[in-house]
């Protein structure tokens, strides 16, 4: 089982998606919760270390930290904008 942190700044890019896919990100955010990483993508480049997991049209972007089990979610917006 995973901690995941949701900084203020990424929870309030959260509350502008709309109802529907909110409950879709936040079914993804669960997943990220048990451990469910099998469907998600490394980034590279200047992101490198960082991962990205697709929930509907948009993208929830996460770094992972192994040792002590933390998520922290960086950015969660539409998969157009989100890099």
């Amino acid at each position: 089982m995973f901690k995941v942190i949701i900084p203020k700044a990424t929870f309030k890019e959260l509350e502008k998606i709309d109802s529907k896919n909110q409950k879709l990100v936040f079914s993804k955010i669960k997943d990220l919760e048990k451990g469910l990483f099998t469907t998600d993508n490394a980034l590279n480049g200047k992101h490198k270390g960082k991962f990205r997991k697709r929930a509907g049209n948009y993208k929830i972007v996460y770094l992972k930290e192994n040792d002590i089990l933390v998520i922290t979610l960086i950015r969660i917006a539409h998969r157009k904008e989100v890099y």
